[in-house]
């Protein structure tokens, strides 16, 4: 594969640091996008049972086997036994015997099983059939409650961040904890590419505005997954690889960081 940056796992397994997410790629055309992440030279794919795409990503990675695979368990198969059980049908649709990675998708906090899920990742790890094992969209509380009842820190967690919403205390939390933040709608879900001082620094450097914000992502030690279902737009985004922003263009991006700038759901109650 592509020689490209990497993270050092707190379980001392490395992740590429750019990857490839699939959320609302359905059918062919996920299977497509993800045989053009591979071209480009993208190694990591994130999917989830939500999706709904597993097999497609399983076909779409056919024969390739040295990539960084994850997929996460949904709400609705959180508990102990539900949760390896949804897994093995993970691994079913993936056409695997195991995923690089596997997550509990959010952590529910209403239904009380993130623990009892934790403890069923943390089997999936000691039976091989998941090489390292994270959370999604935890909160700092979310985080301790299953390491105090484990001892089991996540590798990663998988949370919304973009230059107009930072996550800079739970980043803070991370680094405390030896935790990876990988993130998801790393470019705002297309809206970061239309401001002014990221189209600025687009053309500074001379690369399309997504790369800029996913270089951004990267030079602040950060795990992004930007998803795209145009092998164009997959490429210009793998080109971030490629550009290294000055302090000052670092500094303009982290002035665009808002109160009011999450997109997604809160998972204090989602």
């Amino acid at each position: 594969m592509t020689d490209q940056p990497t993270l050092t796992l707190n379980d001392d397994r490395q992740i590429p640091q750019l990857g490839f997410g699939t959320w609302k790629l359905e059918g062919e055309t996920a299977t497509d996008a993800v045989k053009s992440a591979l071209d480009v030279g993208y190694w990591l794919i994130d999917t989830a049972s939500i999706y709904k795409n597993e097999e497609q990503v399983g076909r779409g990675i056919g024969e390739w086997s040295d990539i960084f695979l994850q997929t996460k368990i949904w709400n609705d198969d959180q508990g102990y036994d539900k949760a390896l059980a949804a897994f093995d049908a993970s691994l079913e649709r993936l056409g695997r015997d195991y995923v690089d990675m596997l997550l509990i998708h959010w952590p529910v906090p209403s239904a009380g099983k993130a623990v009892d899920t934790w403890k069923a990742l943390i089997e999936a790890r000691d039976q091989g059939k998941a090489k390292s094992i994270g959370v999604s969209n935890f909160r700092e509380e979310d985080l301790k409650a299953i390491v105090d009842a484990t001892g089991v820190v996540p590798a990663l967690n998988q949370i919304e961040l973009h230059p107009s919403f930072q996550q800079r205390d739970l980043r803070r939390v991370h680094d405390e904890m030896g935790i990876v933040t990988q993130t998801w709608s790393p470019l705002g879900q297309g809206e970061g590419l239309q401001g002014e001082v990221v189209g600025r620094i687009a053309k500074e450097v001379g690369a399309p505005a997504s790369a800029v914000i996913l270089a951004w992502h990267l030079q602040h030690g950060l795990n992004p997954l930007p998803r795209s279902s145009s092998r164009d737009h997959i490429a210009e985004n793998f080109r971030a690889l490629e550009v290294t922003l000055s302090d000052e263009q670092m500094a303009a991006i982290d002035a665009l960081d808002s109160a009011d700038g999450r997109m997604g759901p809160e998972p204090s109650s989602f």
